[in-house]
């Protein structure tokens, strides 16, 4: 079993920089992939990007690359989301989640509550 807590969200200006993080309970954490995911108000839940149980690894949705970046510590538990460049457009709640990596791809059966992220013009 694995809870998670996301944090870090807030308002920040158009074009500004926001670091969220995604803590993690649990002594196996580091045997789980991660995904960020967000969901604007009235929009589907959207995948951001992920990244393997070692970090070795990272992989983002064609939208997000180059603006955000995933990283993790394990020792310390915790993946971090890094958003440069924001815009009001990336206005969301964004989630954390972990998982198992299968031969169909990532399967994330542990989820945040969420941490609400407002980009004003």
């Amino acid at each position: 079993q694995v809870q998670l807590v996301e944090s870090g969200g807030g308002l920040v200006q158009s074009g500004g920089s926001l670091r969220l993080s995604c803590a993690a309970s649990g002594r196996t954490f580091s045997s789980y992939v991660v995904g960020w995911f967000r969901q604007a108000p009235g929009k589907e839940r959207e995948f951001v990007g992920g990244i393997s149980q070692s970090g070795g690894r990272t992989w983002y949705a064609d939208s997000m690359k180059g603006r955000f970046t995933i990283s993790r510590d394990n020792a310390k538990n915790t993946v971090y989301l890094q958003m440069n460049s924001l815009k009001p457009e990336h206005t969301a709640v964004y989630y954390c989640a972990a998982g198992l990596l299968l031969a169909t791809g990532a399967r994330y059966d542990y989820w945040g509550q969420g941490t609400q992220v407002t980009v004003s013009s």
